[in-house]
């Protein structure tokens, strides 16, 4: 009997931890459920966060440059009322001066957003940075590589040159005088020793 007794005992205690086993089980079970759901919830937090950002993102791009057409606007309705004047007035150099003065309005609208025009002088040394050549052709004062003409003005943006300047540069160089052949020979002369 008391065999028996022991192993009821027995029974009871590996029946008791099995319940608790069976209750740790579950309540982990639990905890992995809410973690989960935890889990799932983040995830469409993040998924929810991106397509906001996204949106936000096309929006700013979309939108990004309404300051700067807002300050060129007036630009274009000074220019609409020059071509307007041109139908009815017949003084063209106040026209001139209307088309000049909104140029420079434009211009300096431009320069307010980091817009800067540039135009290189006859004579400089060409930049393929800078400069872009159409064509080259001799000049008899600018040395090879200069540039002889300028056929548009380049433009920067902040520090990113965003249109070279279109230019013609020199081919050949200046034509040097002819020197005398008695000179040359004592010049050879003299470099030779």
């Amino acid at each position: 009997m008391e065999e028996l007794r022991a192993k009821e005992e027995i029974s009871e205690t590996e029946a008791a931890h099995s319940q608790e086993e069976i209750k740790d089980l579950q309540k982990l079970t639990e905890e992995l459920k809410e973690w989960k759901e935890r889990a799932l919830r983040y995830a469409a937090e993040v998924e929810n966060l991106k397509k906001a950002f996204k949106r936000e993102k096309e929006e700013y791009y979309k939108f990004a440059l309404e300051s700067v057409f807002k300050e060129l606007l007036p630009s274009v309705d000074n220019l609409e009322m020059a071509l307007k004047a041109f139908e009815t007035s017949s003084n063209i150099e106040a026209l001139k001066q209307g088309v000049e003065l909104t140029l420079k309005v434009l211009v300096q609208t431009l320069e307010k957003f980091g817009l800067k025009q540039f135009e290189p002088a006859i004579g400089d040394p060409f930049h393929p940075h800078f400069h872009e050549a159409l064509q080259a052709e001799p000049h008899p004062e600018i040395p090879e590589g200069g540039i002889v003409k300028v056929y548009q003005k380049g433009y920067t943006l902040h520090d990113r040159v965003i249109r070279p300047a279109l230019v013609c540069v020199c081919q050949g160089g200046p034509k040097k005088e002819l020197v005398s052949k008695g000179s040359t020979d004592e010049n050879t002369e003299t470099n030779g020793e």
